[in-house]
C-alpha cells in the first residue's frame, strides 16, 4: 500500500509505504518528510474529514482511516514553506497555525498493540490522490495569480 507526499512546493509524490519495525519504517518516513526531520507530528486536520470526507478512525480494513505526519519541529527551522495543502486542511485559516514543510497523508490500522500507521487503501486512495491533485491545480492557479504571473 501507498502514502502520499505533498511538498510545499506543491509536488504531489506516491510513495510505497516502509516495510521493517517500528525503527526503520519510523526513519524512512523521517527522510520522505525531509528538511533533517527528527521526529514527526500525527496530525488530523479537520478539513480531510468534514471536505475530503476520509474516514477519521480506524476500521477493520487497514488504511481506510487516513491522517497526516508533519515535522514536529517544522516551524522552528528556518526558510521552511508552508504547505499551503496541508495549511487548509488543518483549517489555518481559522487559527493562523500554518503546517510548514512536507506532508504524509498514510493510513492507519488497528494491531494488537494499538493503532499503528500504514499504507492507504487502494480504493481510497485513488479518491483522496485525485482530491489532493485537484486541490494541487488550484493551489498553483492561486500562486500565479498572487505572483502577477496571470493578468
Amino acid at each position: 500500500m501507498n502514502l502520499i507526499k505533498v511538498s510545499a512546493d506543491l509536488e504531489l509524490t506516491v510513495h510505497e509505504f516502509p516495510e521493517g519495525s517500528y525503527k526503520k519504517q519510523n526513519k524512512i518516513l523521517r527522510h520522505l518528510i525531509g528538511n533533517g526531520c527528527s521526529i514527526y507530528e500525527h496530525v488530523m486536520p479537520k478539513r480531510l474529514y468534514t471536505e475530503l470526507h476520509m474516514k477519521n478512525c480506524p476500521t477493520g480494513v487497514p488504511g481506510q482511516c487516513v491522517s497526516v505526519l508533519i515535522d514536529e519541529e517544522g516551524r522552528m527551522k528556518k526558510d521552511m514553506g508552508i504547505n499551503l495543502i496541508a495549511s487548509y486542511l488543518y483549517e489555518t485559516d481559522k487559527h493562523r497555525m500554518p503546517i510548514v514543510g512536507n506532508v504524509l497523508f498514510v493510513g492507519e490500522k488497528y494491531t494488537g498493540s494499538g493503532i499503528d500507521f500504514c499504507g492507504i487503501d487502494g480504493e481510497v486512495f485513488k479518491i483522496l490522490k485525485e482530491q489532493l491533485d485537484n486541490m494541487r491545480q488550484m493551489a498553483v492557479i492561486m500562486k500565479r495569480i498572487q505572483g502577477g504571473g496571470i493578468r
